[in-house]
C-alpha cells in the first residue's frame, strides 16, 4: 500500500498543518510516512504546499513529480499544479476559490468541493484545511477519520485542544460531501 498526496494553497489556509496531521494519523495507524513542507517567504498569502507519502513499506524520497492525489485550495495552485496529477489520479479542488473549466482533463477524477463555504457554514472560515483532510481521507482510504481525530490531539498544542470538536466536525463535513 502506498498513498501520495500533494496539498497546495496559500499561507494561512493551514496547508502545512493539514499535511502534518495527515502524517501523524498515518503514524498512529502504524504506517511509514514522509512529510515534506514548502512555503514562500511571505508570512500570509504566499505559496504553501506539502507532500505526504504514506506506505506500509519504507518511504524513499518525499519528492513527487506527479502525485496520485492533489488537494488544491486556491486558483494559483490549481493553475500551477493541476497538470502534474498522475493519469488515473484524483484532484480534490476547493470550488469556493477555484474555477475548474469543464473537460480540462479526462484522464483523472476531479472532485470539486466548496470548502470555504462549508467552513463558513460550520462557523469558522479557518477550517478549510480540515474539510480538505476529511475529503481526502474519505475518498482515498489512506487514513481513517478516527486517526485524523486522534492526530489532532497529538499535533495541536494543548492550548488549542478546545478547537478539536470543531475540527472533527469540519473533517466529517469534508468526508461526507457528495461532490
Amino acid at each position: 500500500m502506498r498513498h501520495d498526496v500533494f496539498i497546495a494553497g496559500f499561507g494561512g489556509q493551514g496547508v502545512l498543518l493539514a499535511g502534518n496531521i495527515l502524517g501523524q494519523a498515518a503514524i498512529i495507524e502504524g504506517k511509514n510516512v514522509s512529510f515534506f513542507p514548502s512555503y514562500g517567504v511571505e508570512k500570509r498569502g504566499g505559496a504553501a504546499m506539502c507532500t505526504v507519502v504514506i506506505a506500509d513499506d519504507e518511504v524513499g524520497s518525499p519528492v513527487i513529480g506527479s502525485p496520485s492525489v492533489a488537494v488544491i485550495l486556491n486558483q494559483a495552485s490549481f493553475d500551477k499544479f493541476f497538470a502534474k496529477v498522475k493519469t488515473g489520479g484524483l484532484c480534490i479542488v476547493n470550488g469556493s476559490l477555484v474555477d475548474v473549466p469543464a473537460g480540462l482533463r479526462s484522464d483523472i477524477t476531479v472532485v470539486t468541493i466548496p470548502m470555504n463555504d462549508i467552513a463558513v457554514e460550520l462557523g469558522d472560515p479557518r477550517m478549510v484545511n480540515m474539510v480538505a483532510l476529511g475529503a481526502y481521507a474519505a475518498r482515498t482510504g489512506a487514513v481513517s477519520l478516527q486517526s485524523l481525530e486522534d492526530a489532532l490531539k497529538e499535533t495541536l498544542p494543548e492550548r488549542n485542544h478546545r478547537f478539536i470538536p470543531a475540527n472533527v466536525k469540519a473533517i466529517a463535513a469534508g468526508a461526507g460531501f457528495g461532490g
